[in-house]
């Protein structure tokens, strides 16, 4: 039986029209993306300070593998300096150096490096070089190399846990030290290498020896 008339335009009154239904659809869109953002923004208040409290501790953490804390009596976390991409240290990016002080005096600095020529790519560095130039400690913090092969510059990767690898360049200087001796023993060098992995090697002497003679021939630039 179909509708009268009079009861035609009734019904039509009260389907909702298109534009309507997109305008709810809309709004309902646009408060459930606040609610979601609220609820997100939230979160991330919370979790910041831990997310801060753990970044801060990482850095701590790798100073402290590469600085010996006898060496400074700052705080090189707050006596931090941003400075542009350096081609001497391989950087393509600006980066952060933190300065370590002993009684008011420059006595280290900490700083990031990148050894480009790595096997399998880039190798990045953090290094500790006392104001002279002289290596106090380096860390490999990213790599590519191959496992069991070139990550022995690693030192939770290296066999020999009594004298790790990369501690062969503490106490050295390239003021001290020629630069043919800052070669694999392979090159000539008095850096040790594993048979078959001297790529690797290569690339992080290279890589260190430059960093020490940045930071020795641009300290007013560094402890400023």
């Amino acid at each position: 039986m179909s509708a009268s008339p009079e009861m035609q335009p009734a019904a039509q009154a009260k389907a909702p029209s298109a534009p309507a239904m997109a305008a709810r659809s809309a709004l309902i869109l646009i408060v459930f993306v606040a609610v979601f953002t609220g609820l997100l923004a939230a979160a991330y208040l919370r979790t910041k300070p831990a997310l801060e409290a753990t970044a801060l501790a990482e850095k701590t953490k790798l100073i402290d593998e590469v600085l010996p804390k006898t060496a400074y009596d700052n705080d090189p976390l707050k006596d931090a300096v941003q400075i542009a991409a350096v081609a001497a240290l391989g950087l393509d990016e600006p980066s952060t150096v933190y300065r370590a002080r002993r009684a008011g005096e420059p006595a280290a600095a900490v700083v990031e490096a990148v050894a480009a020529d790595g096997y399998s790519g880039r190798i990045r560095l953090l290094l500790a070089i006392a104001a002279d130039g002289t290596v106090l400690g380096v860390r490999v913090t990213e790599h590519r190399e191959t496992p069991g092969l070139g990550d022995y510059i690693e030192p939770k990767k290296d066999k020999n846990k009594a004298r790790p690898w990369i501690s062969q360049f503490n106490g050295l200087s390239p003021a001290t030290l020629s630069e043919r001796d800052w070669r694999v023993k392979k090159d000539g060098g008095r850096f040790d290498s594993v048979a078959g992995a001297t790529v690797t090697p290569r690339a992080v002497v290279k890589a260190v020896r430059k960093a020490a003679l940045w930071v020795a021939d641009n300290r007013e630039q560094v402890f400023q």
